[in-house]
C-alpha cells in the first residue's frame, strides 16, 4: 500500500528527483522522462473517461488500462538489477487482456476505407490525443532500453505498443463504431 502523509518534500528543489530505489537522478533523466509520459498518457485517458459515461464497457476497459499504467510507471521507476528483490513489474497477461480487448472492440467496427483524422465526439479526439501521447512514452521508453546499463521490461514495452493500438480502435468506438469517422481524403485542398 502507498501512503502519501505529505505532497511537498522539497527534495526535487535540487532539479533531481528518486527512483524507486532511492537512487537520485537529473528531472531530465531518460527513465524520469519515460515514466513521465507514462504518466501523461494516463492523464490524457482521465480526460476521455470524462466523455464516456454511456459507454460502460469502453470505460471499464480504460480504468484498467489507467490502473495497468500506474503499474508501468512503478516499474520503470525501478529499474531491474541482478540479484534484487523482484518488484512490480508489467506482465504478459496484461499485454494480452490488452489484446483481447482490442480483439472485442474491433469485431464492432466498419471497415476502414482511409486512414482516420483525430475527431468526431469529444471521445474519440481525446482517444487521439491520448494515443499520440502513448506512442511518444514508447519511443521514449525504447530510446531508454537501448542505452547500456537501462534495463527495461520487455512486457512493458509491448503493453506500450498495444495500448496505442487500443486506443485507435477505442476512438473508432467512440465515433459509434466507425460510423462517426472522420476520414482522411488525400490531396482534398490542392
Amino acid at each position: 500500500m502507498v501512503v502519501l502523509n505529505r505532497i511537498y518534500t522539497k527534495t526535487g528543489d535540487d532539479g533531481t528527483t528518486a527512483l524507486g530505489t532511492g537512487e537520485r537522478r537529473p528531472k531530465y533523466d531518460l527513465r524520469i522522462e519515460a515514466y513521465g509520459t507514462v504518466d501523461e498518457t494516463n492523464a490524457a485517458i482521465g480526460v476521455v473517461r470524462l466523455h464516456t459515461g454511456g459507454m460502460p464497457e469502453l470505460d471499464a476497459m480504460l480504468g484498467r488500462i489507467q490502473n495497468d499504467l500506474f503499474d508501468l510507471g512503478a516499474d520503470l521507476a525501478v529499474p531491474e538489477r541482478e540479484g534484487k528483490a523482484e518488484r512490480l513489474r508489467v506482465v504478459t497477461s496484461q499485454v494480452e487482456r490488452l489484446e483481447r480487448d482490442i480483439d472485442t472492440l474491433n469485431d464492432k467496427l466498419a471497415p476502414l476505407t482511409s486512414f482516420v483524422l483525430p475527431g468526431g465526439t469529444p471521445a474519440a479526439a481525446y482517444l487521439h490525443v491520448a494515443r499520440t501521447i502513448c506512442r511518444r512514452a514508447e519511443r521514449v521508453i525504447v530510446e531508454l532500453a537501448a542505452r547500456p546499463g537501462e534495463p527495461v521490461n520487455a512486457a512493458g514495452i509491448q503493453y506500450m505498443n498495444r495500448l496505442s493500438d487500443f486506443l485507435f480502435v477505442a476512438s473508432r468506438t467512440a465515433n459509434g463504431n466507425g460510423a462517426g469517422d472522420v476520414l482522411w481524403v488525400p490531396g482534398q485542398n490542392r
